[in-house]
């Protein structure tokens, strides 16, 4: 049975009729959210063919996306929780379950239990980063995450994967290296450690010519040797947030930069 008021248009006092609009799915913003999606499924499929490079860039691939659906949600006014919950889930398979399996066929597998358990922390945790990313509620300092990233932790493990197919390094020689890659960025997701979101970058102001062309060297300098480059990169990022954490406390400033929800009692002494 349909509720009569919701098919009649509502009556402003003047006269004028208001008709409610359909609510929807925006196509723009999550054509860019399927394609990071399609990224992340496309990684696994590879490594389950043995082809860690291209999974490697799968992953890449997804995350470059990623980070153009919310800025062209935010451009074109299309934003929609819709959008943000597609947005978390794709998120979750990109850069939490495709970077953890993706580690597990390249060498973790060679550890018996110990790769299974690593594989499983980093997806975990990832998945815990991107529920307290969700429930954030009173952002202290837009400029800044709390913890690493997913996207950025996905680099790290692809990344490293990728420069070592690339190196032509056997997997058994550093499985224990990726163990220590894995947990490093996986429990790093879900510390309370400042990192540089760049969300203060306006795309739609205008830059000074130099901007223009530090970006057009920094393209080129990814094309030398895109594996080593980019790895070296998210090294640098996931350290970054230490030295910055570090730098503050030294400081006697507060570390952590984005509070979260405390309404429920066992969240209230979590995020200090």
């Amino acid at each position: 049975m349909h509720d009569g008021h919701e098919s009649q248009p509502d009556h402003l006092p003047d006269g004028v009729v208001v008709r409610k609009r359909r609510k929807g799915i925006y196509i723009l913003p999550n054509l860019f959210t399927l394609a990071a999606l399609f990224g992340g499924f496309y990684a696994v499929v590879m490594a389950m063919n043995g082809r860690f490079d291209l999974a490697a860039i799968g992953v890449f691939s997804a995350m470059v996306l990623d980070s153009l659906d919310g800025r062209v949600a935010r451009m074109t006014n299309t934003q929609s929780a819709f959008g943000e919950q597609m947005d978390s889930l794709s998120d979750m398979v990109s850069f939490g379950a495709a970077p953890a399996l993706i580690a597990y066929e390249w060498a973790l597998k060679g550890l018996g239990r110990w790769g299974w358990i690593a594989a499983f922390v980093y997806c975990a945790c990832a998945a815990l980063r991107l529920a307290r990313f969700n429930v954030n509620t009173q952002v202290v300092d837009k400029r800044f995450f709390q913890g690493l990233p997913s996207p950025a932790a996905a680099a790290l493990v692809a990344g490293f994967i990728w420069l070592m197919t690339d190196l032509e390094v056997k997997p058994y020689d550093v499985k224990w290296w990726i163990f220590a890659v894995a947990l490093y960025a996986g429990l790093t997701m879900v510390t309370n450690v400042p990192f540089y979101s760049f969300k203060d970058v306006q795309m739609k102001k205008s830059v000074p010519f130099a901007v223009i062309v530090l970006i057009a060297l920094g393209i080129a300098v990814v094309n030398i040797d895109p594996p080593t480059v980019l790895f070296a990169v998210f090294v640098c990022y996931g350290i970054s947030g230490y030295v910055l954490y570090g730098w503050r406390k030294a400081k006697g400033q507060r570390a952590s930069m984005i509070s979260t929800s405390t309404d429920e009692p066992e969240e209230s002494g979590l995020h200090r």
